[in-house]
């Protein structure tokens, strides 16, 4: 199953144990509880990686008594299939309609660096045929 299929299904603590999984590659129930914000109990912390597992979204490998876990999709698979869900959902499919809403977003004007490297990206994405 695809994370596009599951995401919706996911509470606010769980996208942020899953980012703080997807940031540091792996981690110990400790130390994602240590990363929460205002984090709950460490028992609860273990139930939403328990529940993340059985979603399909965490795996975990044993060192010796500790539970390491795991992202099941690699992070940029994961961000490539939230935006196409994102531009399915909210843009029609359309990478230009999303494109045009984020140029005419007041709170998130790009500098000039941002705006050469987009265009250099979209010569490079015309150049090679994509």
């Amino acid at each position: 199953m695809t994370i596009s299929a599951h995401h919706q299904d996911l509470s606010r603590r769980e996208r942020q144990i899953l980012d703080i999984l997807y940031r540091s590659g792996h981690a110990t129930a400790a130390e994602v509880q240590g990363a929460l914000p205002e984090p709950p109990s460490y028992s609860a912390v273990r139930a939403l990686l328990r529940i993340l597992e059985e979603k399909g979204h965490v795996r975990h490998e044993q060192d010796g008594p500790r539970y390491i876990y795991l992202p099941t999709v690699a992070h940029d698979n994961a961000q490539r299939s939230a935006l196409r869900h994102i531009l399915q959902t909210f843009f029609n499919g359309s990478a230009e309609q999303a494109i045009s809403a984020l140029l005419d977003d007041d709170a998130s004007r790009l500098s000039s660096s941002e705006l050469d490297r987009l265009a250099n990206l979209i010569d490079h994405a015309r150049k090679s045929g994509v």
